[in-house]
């Protein structure tokens, strides 16, 4: 028995230095292909290019989430999750070439100087900004700068024959993780989150106090468009929900054994009807906690189904500040159900692993929208079928849910195609939609504040009229917008809820703008239904 035992001993010791020893040869190959290219190669190479095209090329082998970013990237990709950044606090468009200031950030730098909604910055310290076609991305640059740096200003104003200059003191400037939170009927709150970052859990209890003040009792969160964040983010949100004990989501990889996260039991809103708002691009941290209130039945999930994404991504810092963001582990919600989709054709080590076939199956992934638009999935439920050996029960009814990749609704909302054409696309995307908007309230800007004091007065007695309508389509012919009579008639309610909540947002801000936009959407409308009738008792039997 012992010499079977020393046995087994020495072969296992074997096959570990075997390992290791391969582990090594493939290092050394790599080190001395680079060594090689920068020493002995006609011309002369970067090293940096040469060793990021090299770890991008290795993660492109693995799956579609394990990604390279320079430190650029980096910086910018981790700004809006911080929360905050530094510069001078405005939310602007650019018009024709001119920045336009659409509303100073309350309380920030370029209020407390006297820049108003309006005005227009044509200089930034010593640059021209305007007429110049300068890109978003550059005026930024020059606008951004650390905390306590100054800029110059030069501003026209309306109404002010000469330009007014400014001088800015640089400051945090915060970015909101929640775009609306208003009482949506008597007794229902309504909470709109557009990504999971440090301040996101934060922001939603103060809201949620806030509406609980108003009388809410039940609440909708929308979570549609919101493409995820930070995990303690999701599991901190998850907790406001769930009772003490009850396992918001696991993690599991070839490396990092089950790790478990429960909650804690001492959310504030563990009780009361909960709607969940998702759709095709509701991905990651928001399918945890989608994922976590349909397993434990907390609540009802409306709308499509969402992403699939549930890749867990571990942050390895590069020393030049680069990044590589690896896939460690999945993401599995209570039930057992893993978020993420299907991704084995670009990995499969059995199927064909060369850099085309690979390349070709992450395009298919990348995809995956479209196609789930192609085979009728985002528009009939019955397009959707799932196989027996992807169904699942929820923790506490026994309720029938689906696997597979993404979280499946319990009340399906198609996507509503029945106003949308090319004529409205287009006003979107040449611009001229909210180009009128501004063009709009900068020409009657007085009349509007003196008329409308209160939002409430401007949504029940404010109506987009027909010679706004006149004016707006001469701005998309000149926009080469080619007017259509049949699409324009059939987006017209569109288009005037469209225009009338962008200038509802110009006049205050993104909580207004929902409240007027959500009155086109189907996926919101669902949800007050079922609070309104016995269907959300009769999903949650």
């Amino acid at each position: 028995m012992k010499k079977t035992i020393y046995v087994l001993f020495i072969c296992l010791y074997a096959i570990s230095i075997q390992a290791q020893n391969q582990k090594a040869s493939a290092m050394r190959k790599l080190q001395m292909a680079e060594f090689a290219i920068a020493n002995f190669y006609v011309d002369k190479v970067d090293e940096n290019k040469l060793v990021e095209a090299a770890i991008i090329k290795m993660l492109e082998q693995l799956d579609p989430h394990s990604t390279y970013s320079d430190a650029a990237e980096v910086k910018k990709m981790n700004e809006p999750l911080k929360g905050n950044f530094e510069g001078i606090g405005i939310q602007f468009q650019m018009i024709e070439d001119t920045l336009f200031v659409v509303q100073p950030v309350s309380n920030g730098p370029s209020e407390k100087v006297g820049i108003l909604a309006g005005d227009r910055i044509i200089a930034v310290n010593d640059s021209v900004i305007a007429g110049v076609k300068m890109s978003t991305e550059d005026i930024m640059r020059r606008l951004r700068g650390p905390k306590g740096s100054k800029v110059d200003l030069t501003v026209v104003r309306r109404g002010v024959a000469e330009p007014l200059a400014f001088t800015v003191k640089r400051d945090k400037i915060p970015i909101l993780s929640i775009d609306a939170a208003y009482m949506i009927q008597r007794g229902t709150g309504y909470i709109r989150i557009n990504r999971f970052g440090a301040t996101t859990v934060n922001e939603f209890k103060e809201a949620m106090k806030g509406l609980q003040k108003k009388g809410m009792k039940d609440m909708i969160l929308d979570f549609q468009g919101n493409g995820g964040g930070y995990l303690d983010a999701a599991i901190n949100l998850a907790n406001e929900f769930l009772q003490q004990k009850e396992l918001i989501v696991y993690t599991e990889g070839r490396r990092d054994k089950r790790n478990e996260f429960f909650a804690k039991g001492n959310g504030g809103f563990r009780n009361g009807r909960l709607v969940v708002l998702v759709d095709e691009y509701t991905a990651s941290a928001s399918e945890i906690v989608s994922g976590a209130i349909q397993d434990w039945d907390r609540g009802v999930i409306v709308g499509r189904r969402t992403f699939g994404k549930g890749l867990v991504q571990r942050p390895i810092d590069l020393p030049d500040g680069s990044m590589i963001r690896l896939t460690v582990a999945r993401y599995y919600t209570p039930a057992g159900r893993c978020i993420q989709k299907p991704y084995e054709n670009a990995t499969n080590s059995k199927q064909d692993r060369s850099s085309a076939n690979i390349e070709e199956n992450i395009r298919k992934y990348n995809r995956d929208l479209i196609e789930r638009f192609n085979r009728g999935e985002l528009t009939h439920a019955d397009s959707i079928h799932f196989p027996d050996s992807l169904k699942v029960q929820t923790k506490r009814l026994k309720r029938t849910v689906y696997g597979g990749g993404g979280i499946m609704p319990d009340y399906f909302v198609p996507i509503d195609t029945t106003l949308y054409t090319d004529y409205h696309r287009n006003l979107i995307a040449k611009g001229v939609l909210t180009k009128y908007a501004m063009t709009f309230i900068d020409n009657h800007r007085n009349t509007l504040a003196s008329k409308y004091k209160k939002f409430k007065t401007f949504n029940e007695q404010f109506t987009v009229d027909s010679l706004m309508m006149n004016t707006l389509k001469e701005m998309a012919e000149k926009a080469d917008v080619k007017f259509d009579e049949k699409q324009y008639e059939t987006s017209l309610p569109l288009i005037k809820t469209h225009l009338k909540a962008l200038i509802a947002r110009d006049i205050w801000d993104m909580n207004e703008y929902f409240q007027i936009m959500n009155t086109a959407n189907r996926s919101v409308e669902k949800a007050i239904e079922l609070l309104n009738s016995n269907e959300y008792d009769n999903i949650l039997k």
